[in-house]
Order: C-alpha cells, then sequence, then structure tokens
C-alpha cells in the first residue's frame, strides 16, 4: 500500500478556497481544461484532485449528460465541501481517492481530467503510470498546471510578503504549487508512462477579484499557508494578511484587483 501524508485542507480552508482563489486562480482555467476534453457520448470521465469540485461543475457543463464523471480527491474536507455545494450536479460522483494507488480496474475511463494536482504527486511516475493503467486503449489525459511565481507575479508577492514575517522556517506552502512546470519534465513523465499524441500550451490569463483585501485572505487563509503560520505561533495570521492587501494594492490596483497569471496544459492519450 502506498501511504503517504495528505496535503492539509482542513476547517475554513476549502470554504475561503473555493469563494476566493477559485474565482481569481481556478474558474478560467477550468473553464479552458474542460473545453479541451474529447469524450464519446455514454463514456466515462475520471477527475483527479478534483477539490472544492470547480473544475467538476465546468467539465459537466460543457460534456454531453450521457457522460458520467467519477470526481475523486485525497482530501475528505475538500470533498465534503464539493458535495455540500455541488452535489447536485446530474452524473457526478464525488468520491476520495489516492492519484497514486487508484481504486479502479484497468481501461475504464475514457478520459482523465486533473486540475493543478500533479504538482502534488509525491511520487509522479506512479501518478501517471496510474493514469495511464485506469485509461482505455485511446483515452484522453487532460492535465495543467501552474507555471513559474514569475510568471504568477501576484502569487510571487504574496509568498514574499508571508515569508518577511518569519525569521527562520517559514511557510514554505504556496511555493509548492509553482515549482513543477518545466516543458521537458513534464513531457518526459507522460511519454515515460506510455502515452503519445502529448502537446503542452502555455495559457495566459489576467486574473481579476473584487477586492485586494478580500484576495489576500485567500492566499494567506485559503490553502495550508494557515496552518503553517499558526503552526509557528509568531505572527498573527490577521497582521499577515493586512500587510499582504496593503502591497497588492500597491502594485495591482484595488476594486477590482488585476494580476496576469500564466500555467501550462497538457492533453496526450493512451495508444491505440
Amino acid at each position: 500500500m502506498n501511504e503517504r501524508k495528505q496535503v492539509r485542507f482542513v476547517g475554513s480552508i476549502p470554504e475561503i478556497y473555493d469563494r476566493v482563489l477559485g474565482r481569481f486562480l481556478f474558474d478560467y482555467y477550468a473553464r479552458d481544461l474542460a473545453g479541451r476534453l474529447q469524450v464519446p457520448k455514454g463514456g466515462r470521465v475520471l477527475e483527479i484532485a478534483c477539490g472544492t469540485g470547480i473544475s467538476t461543475e465546468y467539465a459537466r457543463g460543457v460534456l454531453d449528460p450521457s457522460i458520467s464523471i467519477t470526481a475523486t480527491d485525497l482530501n475528505p474536507p475538500m470533498l465534503e465541501h464539493a458535495e455540500a455545494t455541488r452535489g447536485h450536479l446530474a452524473g457526478v460522483t464525488f468520491s476520495q481517492a489516492d492519484a497514486q494507488e487508484l481504486p479502479f480496474g484497468d481501461g475504464e475511463f475514457d478520459a482523465l481530467l486533473c486540475q493543478f494536482g500533479v504538482m502534488f504527486l509525491p511520487d509522479k511516475p506512479l501518478g501517471f503510470g496510474e493514469f495511464f493503467r485506469v485509461l482505455k486503449p485511446g483515452g484522453m489525459l487532460a492535465f495543467n498546471v501552474w507555471d513559474s511565481l514569475e510568471r504568477n507575479p501576484i502569487v510571487g508577492l504574496a509568498f514574499e510578503t508571508i515569508f518577511g514575517f518569519f525569521e527562520s522556517d517559514p511557510p514554505q506552502f504556496l511555493a509548492v504549487p509553482f515549482d513543477w512546470n518545466d516543458h521537458e519534465v513534464i513531457r518526459s513523465h507522460v511519454e515515460a508512462a506510455g502515452f503519445d499524441e502529448i502537446a503542452l500550451q502555455e495559457v495566459a490569463h489576467e486574473g481579476s477579484h473584487r477586492s485586494a483585501a478580500d484576495l489576500a485572505v485567500g492566499m494567506v487563509k485559503g490553502n495550508p499557508t494557515i496552518l503553517e503560520i499558526e503552526e509557528r505561533g509568531t505572527a498573527s495570521a490577521d497582521e499577515v494578511v493586512a500587510a499582504l492587501a496593503e502591497k497588492m494594492r500597491e502594485s495591482y490596483g484595488d476594486n477590482p484587483i488585476r494580476s496576469p497569471l500564466q500555467a501550462i496544459v497538457t492533453t496526450a492519450r493512451r495508444p491505440e
């Protein structure tokens, strides 16, 4: 059995993640990824790392009603929020699953979708091997990852601001999702798992949110960064939020706040 520590999305994190970061970071890219899916009528889609179901909802909106979606995540609190807010979606089933040890048979799915989740896999070859295994011959793989912090500067600003509150052992989580974006590395992992027709595309977008103050709450409290701050006990989370909001206003304006974002989208197929 492959055991690994879950990335913790507990307490109020799922709600803030969904309400704040969803709108700023995830909605546009969920729509983009869903629009790339090619699934036959009556087919089955597996979603990995569905989180609060943002990308699940977009996929449901564009796919034929006859297509079923099995949306999975490792974290029960995120799944609970997904079911509470999106459990009404027709043909969608939410369930817990480890992407590195999927509880599905070989060749069960026509497509596999993963929005901003691959970066968190400790053993990426194992994960991609599982993706390949559960797809039917000819099945489609579609996933995205964040480009670097330099290409997503508002997140870089948040990381630097939070970092500055700690003389030692600063919170590191916010940088993790932006640290796996080398095109050749991505391609080599997908190819090594057996996929072909591999295509990578950089997708730029201008993120927008209603206020810097609310976005700062999301950057600090809508992800495990808040747990890192609380565990250290040497800085006030509200003080960090206030400082970050002010810095974001200075750099990116307010009401609304806007900043460039960039992701990398990969599509591939399991050979026939």
